[in-house]
C-alpha cells in the first residue's frame, strides 16, 4: 500500500494520510463497526476504555485472516461527543503504534449507537498480498 498525502493540500490533522493506494490483486478485509462491549457483556464507562476494546476486536478480526495493524487502509471511527475524540485517537495511535504506514482515516461525531452506553464504534478496512 502506497500512503497519498499531496503537499499542495493541507496536512492531516492528526496520524493519518489522505489516501492510501491499494494494489488491485491484493485480499481486502472490511470489518463491522466494533463497539466497546467485553465478551462477558459489560461495557465500560470510559470512551478510551471502549475505543481499546474496538481495536482489540478488530485485531482479532484482522488475524482470523493472516492480517494485522500494519495492513489497515483505512479506519472509520464514530464518536458520540467530541470529548471522547482524545481518548478515541489515543487508542487509535496504540493500535497503530506498531506500524510506520499510516492509514487513511474518518472520525465522526454521531447522535448515538443501539444502546446510550455505546460512546465509540470503529470499523476498518485492511488489504494484503
Amino acid at each position: 500500500m502506497k500512503a497519498l498525502s499531496p503537499t499542495d493540500i493541507p496536512p492531516p490533522f492528526a496520524r493519518y494520510a489522505h489516501g492510501v493506494e491499494i494494489p488491485g490483486d491484493w485480499r481486502m478485509v472490511q470489518t463491522s463497526g466494533q463497539l466497546g462491549i467485553r465478551p462477558d457483556g459489560t461495557i465500560p464507562e470510559d470512551a478510551y476504555d471502549q475505543a481499546v476494546i474496538c481495536f482489540q476486536n478488530i485485531e482479532k478480526i484482522l488475524g482470523s485472516s493472516g492480517m494485522s495493524a500494519s495492513d489497515v487502509a483505512h479506519v472509520s471511527a464514530f464518536v458520540t461527543d467530541r470529548s471522547h475524540m482524545a481518548d478515541y485517537m489515543r487508542a487509535r495511535d496504540e493500535f497503530l503504534a506498531s506500524t510506520s504506514r499510516l492509514p487513511s482515516s474518518t472520525l465522526l461525531i454521531v447522535s448515538g449507537f443501539t444502546r446510550p452506553e455505546f460512546k465509540v464504534e470503529v470499523e476498518v478496512l485492511a488489504a494484503a498480498p
